[in-house]
This record gives C-alpha cells, structure tokens and sequence, in this order.
C-alpha cells in the first residue's frame, strides 16, 4: 500500500515573521518615528511588528527636571532574552555626544549570554535615530550602532538609496541617510516631518520584506 503526502505551499505563506521595533525615546521624537516604521512594517503580509521599550535608566527626579512626558502605556519594556523570539530588529535612539542613548547601550551591554552563544547572528537588523541638529549626529550615530550589530553577528539592513527622491531633498529640513531614517529634534519642540515620516514607513516595509525573505528560506 502506498500513501501519498501532498504538501502545500499555503502553511509557508501563513508563517508569521516577527519583526520587534525596540527604541528608547526621552522626548517622544524616536516613539514617532518608531510607530510610523510599525504601520509600514505591518503592512507587508505575513509581518507582525511589535513595539518594545528598553528599560529608563534616569532616576524619576531627573526625568522630571528634564521635562520628560511619560512613557506610553501600551509599548512594553523589553528584556535581552525575549529578542531571541524575533526573526528581525529595528533599533531606534536619540545620539548623545554621536552615540546611541546610555539606555540603548546599556541594553545591549546586558545581551552577554546572547552574544555567548551567538543567538542573533543571522538576524536581519535596522537603524533608526533622532538629533539634535546637523552637527549632532545624523551619520556617526548610526556608524557606531552598527558595531553592537556586528558582534552579534546580525545583519544590517541599511536603506541605500531605495527611498527615492525623498533622499536627495534639500529644500526642506531632513533627517535620515543611506544608514536608515532619522529626523531632528531642534530644541525639542520640532517634530517628525511627513517626509521624514514617510521614510520611515518606507524603513519598516524595506526591513521587513527583507527579512520575510530571510526567515523563509
């Protein structure tokens, strides 16, 4: 007696590929940035973007002196270990000094064991950022976050050119680079731009369709 196995393509294009958005925003710029990447992520088929907070490290008295609005509640604080769970990344910071936030940095430096066994290594990867102004950051910032990618082995995911016209812009104030999206905070009342906006819905499709490619094969 014979039996035949028919497989099917449909339970590989039901499988769903996790994409986690984790960022750390003081003045709520990179929150901004970082749900229009979710609504661009989300709306490849088959993606299920999460946002993800690290954890504050500022003491509740120096948020306050420093005019911080409260976190959101409906965006979770993540932990090093739960990033395993993720098939692709996108990391969001304001620079300090060229730099990603202490925050971020400090949530990378609790990834040890993940680094130990190489867990992420594979996994496609993303940046995305805010400034203060010109001078403060729009390309080194995302040159040095590229090195906590590297020594886990992930890949970076950088948008080149792929957003178009957009990236050639000089008649309007505009963040972001070849690197990922970005926007600029001025003296913290500025906001993201419609196009730094767009950019970044474009950033969370772009990742996303690149790491559904990834995750499937």
């Amino acid at each position: 007696m014979f039996f035949f196995v028919i497989v099917s393509d449909t339970d590989t294009d039901m499988a769903i590929t996790k994409i986690y958005i984790i960022y750390y925003s003081l003045h709520k710029h990179v929150e901004y940035m970082a749900r229009e990447i979710q609504r661009g992520a989300n709306s490849i088929e088959g993606i299920e973007a999460t946002l993800w907070q690290v954890p504050e490290t500022l003491p509740s008295v120096v948020l306050q002196k420093m005019k911080a609005p409260p976190k959101p509640d409906d965006v979770p604080v993540i932990s090093p270990e739960q990033l395993v769970e993720a098939d692709g990344f996108l990391f969001g910071f304001p620079s300090r000094f060229g730099v990603m936030a202490a925050q971020c940095k400090a949530f990378f430096d609790a990834t040890n064991s993940l680094w130990e066994t190489q867990a992420l290594a594979g996994k496609p990867a993303g940046i995305f950022w805010s400034t203060g102004f010109h001078g403060g950051g729009q390309e080194l910032t995302a040159l040095t976050a590229i090195t906590q990618l590297a020594h886990h082995g992930m890949i970076f995911v950088p948008l080149g050119y792929t957003f178009g016209s957009g990236m050639f812009e000089i008649d309007e104030v505009k963040g972001g680079s070849s690197y990922g999206s970005g926007t600029y905070a001025g003296d913290g009342t500025r906001k993201p731009t419609e196009l730094e906006l767009q950019q970044a819905f474009y950033q969370g499709k772009y990742v996303s369709e690149i790491t559904k490619k990834l995750s499937r094969n």
